[in-house]
């Protein structure tokens, strides 16, 4: 597929990450008055739904209450037209010394939060539980909250999606997965609506000042992990004073995401590299407790993956293991240490598949839900004219906060540079936001890019990983140093975020949002447990 001797000079300068003038989307309108607020209303809470209340715990049932929160579809018109946000609150075990709300979001972007109040346990230690409010809620565009759809029809869908590689690499692959890509941007043009138009990371921030003011908080306590640090970081500097306490696990680099799309995603490949290379490196160290160690378990599977890319071998147990699962599975897993001893044998199994050797049995891999859920559309079967039943929020975020250039013709070379680079992981970086977003159907979204320094009345408490593949350490050490008021909390620990995973973080935690105490910059930390302990 040639290009113009212009788009190649443009296509090796954006895989080397330059920045170019002119590129980045500028801030709203809305945000030259960051802290102009809109009177919200209460709160309408009630019992929840059937189908809410099948996905949590029976004993969390009769605790919890939800509510459908009224925001302005754009906030550029408050007495327009609305959207409903969907909430859960589960109370505060002590209501006589309650604090207020605390607000969680799960990141993504696209990942439905309002049954995570319900899970409060897993994240959090009893003195939280006993002093807030928790609410969880599906930011607008996603799950029940006035969902993004792309297509009115599985069958449409899956028509637009089937013709799609996750990791192109031939040149058949690579056409198709650019047509269709196409495709699936005008579907959103034509089917999603004029919410499309405001599924920024500042609109979510806007909504959230609402919802805190509709809990009758005075101030925002606020827990984001993932993605959810942009929307926590984002709220601290449109709302400075109106930010109690705000904890933000599993950083992204916010100015770098927000001024150059192009070059946060292929540092982020190179975030899984770094994780991938520790994973392996642990695997060599702990000898037997790793079943993929025997050998060189770095040269193992750079070997198992270059054969890989040009042919799939069948396992022990009869299915198949492709380019596109194994690297899929790695990524997954690599967000939960708690699956790479499963990780590991499964690996030695495709290593001795592919050497004709005897095999270990194939050990079934405990899969991690990724941050894109590849449309949740997993194992679906479907009859004629099913309807579609799943949201396209992922995109709609991404490409209205990340600036890309919109030349889809790019994606080859680009994706051909950054595999040279990040050899497992950066084709299909390249494959996501850098493709589909240079033809989305918003060129100039309304979206916050900045400032990153307004002071908080307290600091901002951001908690990194060293070896965090989707967020690498990096990113929460520039995250810490952008903003104005903020102190890192480092953990030498693998997987992606960790609250409720390390009790010297979590101690702090507690102690900082139910008593302010901000804890010392720069303190590092272990998990609970380690990888194949």
């Amino acid at each position: 597929m040639a290009l113009p001797n212009a788009r190649r000079t443009l296509a090796g300068a954006l895989a080397l990450g330059v920045v170019w003038s002119g590129l980045a989307l500028g801030g709203s309108a809305a945000s030259a008055q960051p802290e102009a607020t809109t009177t919200a209303k209460p709160a309408a809470w009630t019992t929840c739904a059937a189908d809410v209340l099948a996905e949590i715990p029976e004993a969390q049932h009769d605790k919890v209450s939800c509510a459908a929160y009224p925001v302005p579809l754009d906030h550029g018109k408050p007495r327009g037209a609305t959207i409903g946000i969907q909430m859960m609150k589960r109370p505060a075990d002590d209501q006589a010394h309650k604090i207020g709300s605390l607000f969680i979001n799960p990141g993504g972007p696209g990942g439905a939060g309002l049954i995570y109040s319900a899970y409060g346990s897993s994240f959090f230690q009893p003195e939280v539980m006993k002093r807030f409010d928790l609410i969880g809620f599906d930011p607008r565009g996603v799950g029940r909250s006035a969902p993004l759809k792309c297509f009115t029809t599985m069958e449409e869908a899956d028509e637009v999606f089937g013709r799609m590689s996750s990791i192109p690499v031939t040149r058949t692959q690579i056409r198709d997965t650019m047509d269709a890509t196409l495709d699936y941007t005008r579907s959103c043009a034509k089917v999603a609506g004029p919410l499309i138009d405001h599924m920024s990371t500042e609109d979510v921030a806007r909504d959230l000042d609402l919802m805190r003011q509709g809990v009758g908080d005075k101030q925002l306590n606020y827990v984001g992990f993932s993605y959810g640090t942009l929307l926590g970081a984002t709220y601290a500097n449109i709302f400075p004073s109106k930010s109690r306490a705000i904890v933000i696990d599993g950083n992204v680099d916010p100015n770098l995401r927000t001024h150059n799309g192009t070059q946060y995603d292929r540092e982020r490949a190179q975030g899984f590299e770094i994780s991938l290379d520790a994973f392996l490196k642990r695997c060599d160290a702990v000898g037997a407790k790793c079943a993929f160690s025997d050998g060189d378990p770095r040269a193992k599977f750079d070997a198992l993956r270059d054969h890989l890319r040009t042919q799939a071998v069948t396992l022990p147990d009869g299915t198949s293991a492709t380019y596109e699962g194994v690297i899929g599975r790695v990524s997954s897993n690599l967000y939960s240490p708690g699956s790479f001893t499963a990780l590991a044998a499964y690996l030695q199994t495709v290593h001795n598949a592919i050497n004709g050797t005897a095999s270990l049995s194939a050990n079934a891999v405990s899969d991690v839900p990724l941050l894109a859920n590849n449309q949740g559309r997993a194992d679906v079967r479907v009859l004629a004219d099913t309807p579609y039943t799943f949201d396209d929020s992922y995109y709609a975020v991404n490409c209205s906060d990340k600036p890309f250039v919109r030349v889809p013709e790019l994606f080859p070379l680009v994706a051909k540079a950054w595999e040279r680079e990040s050899p497992t992981f950066g084709r299909s970086q390249a494959a996501s936001d850098l493709l589909t977003c240079a033809s989305w159907p918003v060129p100039h979204p309304d979206r916050w890019a900045g400032p990153w320094n307004r002071k908080t009345p307290n600091p901002v408490v951001v908690v990194g990983n060293y070896y965090d593949p989707a967020t690498q350490y990096k990113f929460a050490q520039r995250m810490a140093k952008q903003l104005g008021n903020a102190r890192l909390i480092s953990v030498d620990a693998f997987g992606h975020c960790i609250l409720g995973d390390s009790a010297g973080v979590d101690t702090l935690v507690t102690d900082y949002l139910v008593n302010l105490k901000a804890p010392a910059n720069g303190q590092v930390f272990a998990p609970n447990v380690q990888p194949f302990a």
